[in-house]
């Protein structure tokens, strides 16, 4: 069984999305968790949008990368540029992958426009973590 973090700055909408949709594609080939360099809580709204896509995080927990620092990790995804510059180290033999989503947390604008940046990105974290899975675990 593989490890995977994935990490972004509040650990709150797209390191909690990818958590999710990673643990979807292969739920019995990984073990897989997210965290932040800061831990922002879950962002309602990707709660909302992630449940529109048939997937329930309202049970994840937003928490710092200080709490899997012990461990031995075969992925280390960042999926934003901060968390890529503010990784720390991990001992072992963690591989390391990169992508810079948008933050929807930034978006601006009326409600529905604003839920939509969010649709968006979560779309965008869906597919990498498609293609992740198919091209590290041949799935």
């Amino acid at each position: 069984m593989k490890k995977i973090l994935v990490l972004c700055t509040g650990n709150s909408c797209r390191s909690q999305m990818a958590e999710a949709y990673l643990r979807y594609f292969a739920p019995e080939r990984i073990l897989v968790y997210s965290a932040g360099i800061e831990a922002h809580g879950l962002n309602p709204r990707a709660v909302t949008v992630m449940q529109e896509d048939g997937i329930d995080i309202s049970r994840h927990s937003s928490d710092t990368v200080d709490t899997y620092a012990q461990h031995d990790f075969d992925f280390v995804i960042t999926v934003c540029d901060h968390a890529q510059e503010h990784c720390p180290i991990f001992p072992g033999k963690a591989q390391k992958f990169h992508h810079n989503f948008p933050d929807p947390a930034r978006a601006t604008g009326t409600e529905p426009a604003i839920l939509q940046q969010f649709r968006q990105v979560r779309d965008q974290v869906k597919e990498y973590c498609r293609q992740f899975i198919k091209d590290q675990l041949h799935a």
